[in-house]
């Protein structure tokens, strides 16, 4: 084979990829963009807005990120993280010492039953009874609605994480994309270089001089 004819098939198969690797990059690009948009845009939509530093508490002015975002709007999946994880994460572990919505559904299952035990036997415990099952509902209903926002505010660091990769992986498909260019100019360049005749590894002849 003719050294030019193979350095055009490399070079053409390198201007080959260098395209499919822009075109990845360009939907990698896309798709980072929209989750950035997107997460943005939800977030916003919330209103919500970190604390401002003189108003924190004790406990979370030791949080580095409730410091460092005080007074903002949650608008970014970082944000949305630091207030799912430290802000009501702290708030619910303070709220029920720590326990669940399904943790809280034992006792308020068992003040109900005795609740109702109470008003058959008109027990003078009754209000009391009542007292502490509002009291373990309110924690119930409370710890479910912050759970709730905390899960939601997770989906969208993650979708934001995903939308971070994509873009980290849309520049090296760039890169790449520029290298094999590169090497496809070059190898173009060495090909109009190559005169028409040369072959590709052609053998050698050695003559052997023999002494008799």
């Amino acid at each position: 084979m003719k050294r030019r004819t193979l350095d055009f098939l490399f070079s053409v198969g390198g201007l080959g990829l260098a395209v499919l690797l822009l075109v990845i990059g360009i939907v990698l690009t896309s798709n980072a963009n929209f989750a950035n948009d997107y997460v943005r845009d939800q977030l916003g939509a919330q209103n919500i807005t970190f604390t401002p530093v003189d108003q924190l508490g004790e406990d979370e002015k030791k949080v580095d990120c409730l410091v460092e975002y005080a007074g903002e709007r949650l608008t970014t999946g970082k944000q949305a993280e630091c207030y799912a994880n430290e802000y009501i994460g702290l708030h619910l572990k303070n709220m029920a010492g720590g326990k669940t919505y399904a943790d809280l559904g034992e006792p308020q299952s068992r003040l109900r039953e005795q609740v109702a035990a109470a008003q058959q036997s008109n027990d003078p415990a009754l209000a009391d009874l009542q007292g502490q099952l509002a009291e373990v509902s309110a924690q119930r209903d409370t710890v479910f609605k912050g759970e709730t926002l905390r899960g939601l505010l997770l989906t969208s660091y993650g979708f934001s994480e995903m939308g971070a990769k994509a873009g980290q992986a849309a520049t090296v498909m760039y890169l790449g994309a520029a290298l094999l260019l590169l090497l496809s100019l070059a190898g173009l360049v060495h090909a109009f270089r190559t005169p028409p005749s040369q072959a590709f590894a052609a053998p050698t002849s050695e003559r052997v001089d023999t002494a008799v």
